[in-house]
């Protein structure tokens, strides 16, 4: 249940598979002659330097991948010099993760039908000094995800018997979930009144997607919190224009990895407007599809600042817990330097569209 978390997309996942697809469509323009014996991937992201242009995304339950799978993470993105964003719904709280792998990392946010409980979660990520503040916008409502209903995802996992005999073939897993004492929402349990056991806190966070979110709440966030605030989920001109009005020092292009809104564009595809509209005004990140190094070199060709990987960092975790994270980061990096010299670029931020073989109808095939 927790691989299909991962690797599916909502209902029928046409978005989802375009993510990838749309990607594979751009080639690379091959280059010689150039002397490739020094070459460098690092950039910035909000000022702060990067060992390549890339963060990992906040995923909900990376605790249940693998045990204090949080924890795992952070660290290992720490010492490979990437940002890690925390999501909300993490099963290692903020507090835990500062604990153990040290500050800074980034804190995503769910804004919450509870305002007080989110204008906490604002105040405690400021106290253990996250970096940045994430605020995903196109989580008003939770898109239909049919693989978890299916799979009756919950956490902890629900024991039917079904789940129980997938899960006595999982002995790895298992150890390492009875060795972790965190198995709930980490952030949720024990902050908020009322909710005193699973049952309640899982009825609690069923309610709790604001569907009211708007500009104006936004600026609330904004004035709410001292540090940067990137906004997760733009993926239209007007709305990427209004973030840079209410202050946000970061947008990221992002369609929730097709878990949302079947139907909707692949991310890659919205690129380069947005860019072309406000890359000179904020930072634009880029995710959703992004399988390898050669895709974080073709959003970056195609005007993105930086990218968020998700599902390849999850399966790293899931199969070796804090050095998998790591090697999935490493084989990522090696992927972006030896494509980038091959074609012919020596430093990251050189690498532009003329690099590209871009097909002629990517970002014209719809218009409003």
């Amino acid at each position: 249940m927790f691989y299909d978390y991962v690797e599916t997309g909502s209902w029928s996942e046409s978005t989802f598979q375009n993510n990838t697809d749309d990607l594979g469509l751009i080639k690379f323009n091959q280059r010689v002659g150039v002397d490739i014996s020094d070459t460098s991937i690092e950039n910035t992201m909000l000022g702060n330097k990067v060992s390549m242009p890339m963060a990992l995304a906040p995923v909900g339950l990376t605790g249940m991948q693998s045990g204090d799978g949080e924890i795992k993470v952070a660290k290992a993105a720490k010492k490979m010099g990437i940002p890690y964003i925390l999501s909300t719904m993490s099963v290692c709280s903020m507090e835990d993760v500062a604990k153990e792998a040290g500050e800074g990392f980034w804190f995503q946010l769910y804004y919450m039908n509870d305002q007080d409980f989110s204008r906490r979660l604002i105040q405690r990520a400021s106290n253990i000094n996250c970096s940045a503040l994430v605020l995903t916008m196109d989580l008003q409502v939770l898109g239909q995800r049919h693989m978890d209903l299916k799979n009756g995802l919950s956490v902890p996992p629900r024991p039917n018997l079904s789940n129980l005999m997938d899960l006595c073939t999982k002995l790895q897993w298992g150890l390492g979930m009875l060795r972790s004492p965190r198995k709930s929402f980490g952030n949720i349990h024990g902050h908020v009144e009322g909710v005193e056991d699973l049952g309640s806190l899982m009825s609690w966070v069923a309610d709790q997607f604001y569907s009211k979110l708007d500009w104006e709440k936004v600026k609330e966030v904004r004035d709410n919190w001292d540090g940067p605030l990137i906004l997760k989920g733009i993926m239209d001109v007007e709305d990427a224009k209004k973030a840079t009005t209410i202050g946000a020092d970061a947008i990221v292009v992002s369609n929730h990895g097709g878990r949302q809104l079947d139907g909707a564009l692949s991310s890659i595809r919205v690129l380069p407007n947005i860019v072309e509209a406000v890359g000179d005004k904020i930072e634009v990140y880029f995710d959703s599809g992004i399988r390898s190094g050669q895709d974080i070199l073709r959003a970056i060709g195609l005007g993105a600042k930086a990218t968020l990987i998700g599902r390849a960092y999850i399966y790293g975790l899931g199969a070796m817990g804090e050095e998998g994270v790591r090697k999935a980061i490493e084989i990522m990096q090696k992927e972006l330097s030896v494509s980038m010299a091959l074609c012919g670029i020596r430093d990251i931020s050189e690498f532009n569209r003329n690099n590209l073989l871009i097909p002629s109808d990517l970002e014209t095939n719809w218009r409003n």
